[in-house]
């Protein structure tokens, strides 16, 4: 489950479900996205229990949720956890980081086991690579050498997860950019995989040709806010932008985007401003069940390419030919 995160700032949440184990892999992208998170998780954790979370990196738009401006309100706070594991390094010293790093350590001194991945791919201090999640599903922790070697980007910490059930796979990167993907793929077998969540949101920095040739996905989900102009100006690079589409269309046109910005142009600022959001595809649900894959969106199942917002934004590559 991909979620929508209740305002127009992109970030990543992602909710799995497998068979009675519940697994949340970050809690972007702001403080009170923690509510619209745990609405939607309650629909389907009823033990008020998360057997598995991990934070992928230290940036705001995937840890803010974990903790709220009500002390009670956050993740950590709504749920008991079973295992944490989150980054090896971090260049952050955020307050939100900083909050995070207090409500993690309080799961821990109630009875949570924290991990880091480097201790996952390790299987150090009772951390394992490989869990067992039953009925045939299992979850991975992928190494890739930004575990243990410092980086100027944030992003190439994050924790890389896969996803098996039966010979189906899925694989999430978090915001891993190009140097860390490469170690990805060089240091792991990769299969091609059913599904791709966009690294980065759907970044040109990320989704390379390195990755995308190795894993080939049949299915991309973009976490972000279309079109938002919160990190850039230069329209073709806002999420998801256009090189990122231009690499992953030869593989699939099943591309689904969570949420869609409105942007104007303030002229007192003379520049671009997000002005709010509303659902794209909304929160996307993708079922692995009696080796079937299917799609189900909440507000629609339209493919990227055939949105009227692509249509307005985007150049519509060659492979996605009408």
């Amino acid at each position: 489950h991909f979620l929508e995160l209740g305002n127009n700032y992109t970030g990543d949440s992602t909710y799995i479900k497998a068979g009675d184990v519940d697994i949340l892999i970050d809690a972007g992208s702001r403080q009170n996205s923690s509510d619209a998170i745990a609405t939607y998780v309650d629909n389907y954790c009823t033990d008020g229990k998360l057997e598995y979370v991990i934070a992928t990196h230290a940036h705001q738009d995937h840890i803010a949720g974990f903790t709220n401006t009500n002390a009670r309100n956050g993740i950590f706070k709504r749920y008991e956890c079973g295992v944490i594991i989150d980054f090896a390094l971090t260049n952050a010293s955020s307050a939100v980081y900083n909050n995070y790093v207090t409500a993690r350590d309080e799961e821990v001194a109630a009875g949570a086991k924290h991990y880091t991945a480097l201790e996952c791919c390790n299987e150090t201090n009772g951390a394992k690579k490989t869990y067992e999640l039953g009925e045939g599903m299992s979850m991975t922790i992928l190494y890739q050498r930004f575990y243990s070697e410092s980086s100027s980007d944030e992003n190439n910490y994050s924790v890389c997860v896969l996803f098996n059930h039966g010979d189906k796979y899925y694989l999430l990167t978090g915001d891993l950019e190009a140097e860390g993907e490469a170690s990805l793929v060089e240091n792991n077998n990769l299969p091609e995989v059913e599904l791709f969540k966009a690294g980065h949101h759907g970044s040109y920095t990320a989704s390379t040709n390195t990755l995308l040739s190795k894993i080939k996905p049949k299915m991309v989900c973009v976490c972000c806010c279309a079109g938002s102009v919160e990190y850039t100006q230069n329209s073709a690079n806002t999420f998801p932008s256009q090189a990122f589409i231009d690499r992953v269309a030869p593989y699939t046109t099943q591309v689904y985007v969570t949420t869609l910005g409105s942007v104007a142009f303030d002229s007192d600022k003379n520049k671009y401003v997000d002005t709010g959001f509303t659902s794209m595809n909304g929160n996307i649900t993708v079922l692995s069940s009696g080796g079937n894959v299917t799609v189900s969106c909440s507000n629609n199942n339209t493919v990227l390419k055939d949105t009227e917002w692509f249509q307005a934004n985007r150049t519509r590559p060659p492979a996605w030919a009408a």
